[in-house]
């Protein structure tokens, strides 16, 4: 729960969506579930050239299980909050 708790904070900010099959997608993060489901609006492919089918889409839903990486926005790494989190979590508050 600790991810997702942490996702849910950055609804709103532009992310980076990395999948296990190399495709990159970047967007403003719209909604996550406790799966890490992630639904991205506004969104564009990093590699345009690699995946051209791809540059129609705008909103997407991209199931948590084929995520590889999400890059954060610099901005959006608050350490202290992550500190608390898991320290809280380590405790089992």
């Amino acid at each position: 729960m600790l991810f997702f708790s942490y996702f849910k904070e950055l609804v709103g900010k532009e992310v980076t969506v990395e999948l296990k099959n190399d495709l990159a997608i970047r967007g403003t993060l719209h909604s996550v579930d406790q799966y890490l489901n992630i639904k991205l609006e506004n969104t564009r492919v990093v590699d345009q050239v690699k995946y051209p089918h791809m540059l129609s889409v705008k909103n997407c839903f991209i199931r948590g299980s084929v995520v590889r990486y999400v890059q954060l926005p610099p901005d959006g790494v608050d350490i202290e909050i992550l500190h608390d989190a898991t320290r809280r979590e380590a405790r089992g508050d």
